[in-house]
This record gives C-alpha cells, structure tokens and sequence, in this order.
C-alpha cells in the first residue's frame, strides 16, 4: 500500500515538474528585434524602443512562448502607427516567470488601460505573435491561434488569405 501512495506521489510530481518547468528554456533577447509590431496597412513588423526584456518559451507548443519588457513610447503615438489586434487573451504563464502577469495583463485590456498590437501574423503557420502595452508602458507578448489556424485545427477549408503551410 505504501509503495503505491509513494508511487502514485512520484508520478504526479514527475507529470507536474514537466509541464512546468521542465520543458520551458529562458530565451535570451537580442537587444534589436525582440519587441516589434506590424504597422497599420501591413508590411514588415517594424521594431519598437525597449528594454527590461524577459522571455520563456518550450519546443512542445507554439503557443508557450511568453515575454516582458518596458517602453517609453506612448499609447498614443503606438495606436496612430501600428495595427491592433482584435479579441486577444493572454495566456497563462508558469508561475516561476513572474514578469508575465497574465491577470493583471488581461483586467488592463478589458479595463481599456492597455491596447493589443499585432505583433507578427504567421509567425509560424496558424499562430501570431501579439504585444499588449500598458498605459505605463509596461508590455507583454504572447501567441495565438489565427482565423488560419483554428481552420487548420478542426478541419475546415482553408481561405484564400491563408499562407502556404
């Protein structure tokens, strides 16, 4: 009886520690492309002025990937430029990435305290990249599933505006 108890304790933590911490890697910023956003009218995401960037991200699922980082450019200036992105929901994070506040991140959106900004569409087949700012300039990214991808994943016929897989 105790072998099963100790057992059935050792795999639950086993299976907790993996979904985790063990597959996540930190990801190391490269201080020039880290934080960009997709102007209005489309072309090339372009990149935004930042600093204090932090990001996670595991091999298993395209939408792991988690960042934060500051910026000094306003709200203002940001919305008149780059194109925003419609229904987005941040996703939670491992609790030990404690940058990501996927709550505080989610109340300032509904609370219209912060903008969502397509980041990248496409950044692999199905998924975009988004970037939440704060009105105090804090930002979070993070990836969602795209009108591509949901068809993709439940087996509809692809539009015509869906890239080549």
């Amino acid at each position: 009886m105790a072998f099963t108890i100790i057992s059935a304790f050792a795999v639950g933590f086993g299976v907790y520690y993996t979904q985790v911490y063990a597959f996540y890697s930190q990801i190391e910023g490269n201080g020039t492309t880290d934080v960009m956003l997709t102007p209005v009218g489309g072309g090339a995401p372009e990149v935004i002025a930042y600093s204090d960037f932090q990001a996670i991200d595991r091999e298993s699922s395209p939408l792991a990937y988690r960042a934060c980082f500051t910026t000094t450019q306003s709200l203002a200036m940001l919305t008149e430029t780059f194109e925003m992105y419609e229904r987005a929901v941040p996703r939670i994070s491992p609790a030990w990435f404690e940058c990501f506040d996927a709550q505080a991140a989610g109340d300032a959106i509904e609370a219209d305290k912060a903008v969502v900004f397509t980041g990248q569409r496409n950044i692999e087949f199905g998924i975009d990249r988004v970037v939440a700012i704060t009105e105090d300039g804090r930002g979070y990214i993070w990836q969602e599933i795209n009108e591509c991808g949901d068809k993709a994943y439940d087996g509809s016929p692809l539009g015509e505006d869906c890239p080549e897989r």
